[in-house]
């Protein structure tokens, strides 16, 4: 919804305008989605980031946990699954372990289906927390998206999964 007492214009006209006097010759109008697009990722990202650390995490961590509780009991993944969902490598996948399982929110376990592989499994404790986190972090998206109609949050949606489609590489 519309503040009819904030201006109109962003950050990102900011930079077109400028754009527009320094460079008249070229059309900078992919600037503004994609400008905005980062402007709302680094915005958002400390707007998440917060209350990720009420819980003592960190992004990654939270979606470390998410993705392991989302998978559904017995809440384990293998570490190539892991890995593979979070889009890091397995260098990083394995230090990422490593410190989880020291805070003792997950654990390590033998796979029954290979037994040349483990399991990344949550414990208690983790399962406990991303409970906790995830009742949280939800309200904070609501709460973020508030000043928004559920008519134009529709057409977001809409718009964002088209333009990640085309960004993934998948046929419209």
């Amino acid at each position: 919804m519309n503040n009819p007492t904030k201006p109109s214009h962003d950050a990102v006209d900011a930079i077109l305008a400028q754009w527009q006097r320094e460079r008249p010759d070229l059309d900078c109008s992919p600037m503004g989605p994609i400008g905005r697009i980062k402007r709302c990722t680094a915005l958002l990202e400390q707007r998440l980031e917060s209350t990720f650390a009420t819980f003592e995490l960190c992004t990654w961590e939270f979606d470390m946990l998410a993705t392991l509780r989302r998978a559904g009991a017995p809440y384990s993944l293998s570490p190539t699954e892991l890995f593979s969902t979070l889009m890091v490598t397995s260098g990083t996948m394995t230090h990422r372990l490593k410190r989880l399982e020291s805070r003792g929110l997950i654990s390590r376990q033998a796979n029954t289906n290979d037994a040349r592989s483990m399991l990344v499994q949550l414990t208690p404790e983790g399962l406990a927390l991303i409970d906790r986190a995830v009742d949280k972090h939800v309200e904070n998206e609501r709460e973020i998206l508030s000043g928004v109609s559920a008519e134009s949050l529709g057409e977001l949606d809409r718009r964002l999964a088209e333009l990640l489609r085309t960004l993934e590489g998948y046929p419209q």
